[in-house]
């Protein structure tokens, strides 16, 4: 069983920057993707980011395009989601997510989901 722990949400003003953690332990399977996947109050899980294992497959939603990148550090079993130039309506709850397989865009195709952590940006 997959378990992943994201960390590093917080408060910051627009315009500012924050780095997401996600740790993942368990993992039995060799060929996989982890993912971001967001959700704002009263909305529905938004897919953010994916990343394949070998970091060479990376997709984004239109809305952080250039303002988002995933990175990982397999040997810490590691996955970053660094957020530059924040917008209040990246207000979310961020949560880090995987999938056996290759990348996928959409959010319900993720089977292993962490608990979240807080992103607010306030205007």
């Amino acid at each position: 069983q997959v378990q992943l722990v994201e960390s590093g949400g917080g408060l910051v003003q627009a315009g500012g920057s924050l780095r997401l953690s996600c740790v993942a332990s368990g993992r039995t399977f060799s060929i996989y993707a982890t993912g971001w996947v967001r959700q704002a109050p009263g909305k529905e899980r938004e897919f953010v980011g994916v990343m394949s294992w070998s970091s060479d497959n990376q997709q984004y939603a239109e809305s952080v395009k250039g303002r988002f990148t995933i990175s990982r550090d397999n040997a810490k079993n590691t996955v970053y989601l660094q957020m530059n130039n924040l917008k209040p309506a990246d207000t979310a709850l961020y949560y880090c997510a995987e999938r056996e397989g290759g990348p996928s865009v959409t959010a319900a195709s993720f089977r292993y989901w962490g608990q979240g952590t807080q992103v607010t940006v306030s205007s």
